[in-house]
């Protein structure tokens, strides 16, 4: 990569108390900002209207809700149309500590083909289950890396080369896109930078608003991890014949 071309990636389904200071924020470090909304509803819709008309915002719209990972490989498309280098990945809801935008860019300067991902350092504010929930898919995650390069997949705080990412085949549209892009592109040979950084949960009266549905996204999450911990077993068991064949 010859030249460091950021922008920043917001996907946002439903977030109208969050979004716009996020978006402010964000903007301090970028100079142009891809706001995917993921089929908001009213009063979501006005404020992401009036925020799509400042001139360092592109607001793309789906017409019906498709996922956070659909929003993403959507901006991700539209990043990579736009000659960006690098996209930070920067969720709605209010939760990152977004003064870490500085640290999280010059890292990716420093090393441009390395995801930059974010380790949490949660407060108690985050509810025990998905205290757990983060422990589960961090030990299936380093069993399918072998290792400990991804300190946390899930965190959707981070700054991807635009060229890897979009190359990446991901399937999951939902919140098993951020675990499962994460182990493909490690996979595919991108190194992997872990930032510690704070994370949040806000209460209903500050804004607050989860969209993880605990039934339908632990199962989309279950069924990522039994397909990507197959293929893991695959390429080591064939890794001995491909070494032959070449």
């Amino acid at each position: 990569m010859s030249t460091f071309e950021p922008c920043a990636i917001v996907p946002t389904y439903d977030n109208p108390h969050t979004v716009e200071r996020v978006v402010q924020q964000v903007l301090e470090h970028v100079p142009l900002m891809i706001l995917v909304d993921d089929g908001s509803h009213a009063p979501a819709i006005e404020v992401l209207d009036r925020l799509g008309k400042n001139p360092g915002v592109v607001l793309l719209r789906h017409e019906h809700n498709r996922g956070k990972g659909a929003a993403m490989k959507t901006g991700l498309r539209e990043a990579a149309a736009r000659g960006f280098s690098h996209a930070l990945q920067v969720d709605a809801d209010g939760q990152h500590d977004l003064t870490d935008i500085p640290r999280f860019l010059a890292q990716a300067r420093e090393q441009p083909q390395a995801l930059v991902l974010a380790a949490p350092r949660f407060d108690d504010t985050r509810p025990r289950i998905r205290g757990f929930g983060h422990w589960l898919t961090g030990f299936w995650t380093r069993l399918e890396v072998r290792g400990t390069d991804i300190e946390d997949p899930q965190c959707g705080f981070r700054v991807y080369p635009v060229g890897a990412a979009v190359a990446t085949r991901v399937r999951g549209d939902r919140m098993d896109f951020d675990p499962e892009i994460a182990v493909r592109m490690r996979w595919g040979g991108t190194p992997i930078i872990n930032l510690p950084t704070r994370v949040r949960y806000l209460q209903p009266e500050e804004g607050g608003v989860s969209h993880f549905r605990m039934g339908l996204d632990n199962l989309l999450i279950s069924w990522m991890h039994t397909r990507l911990m197959t293929l893991s077993i695959m390429r080591r068991v064939l890794r001995p014949f491909r070494r032959l064949w070449g």
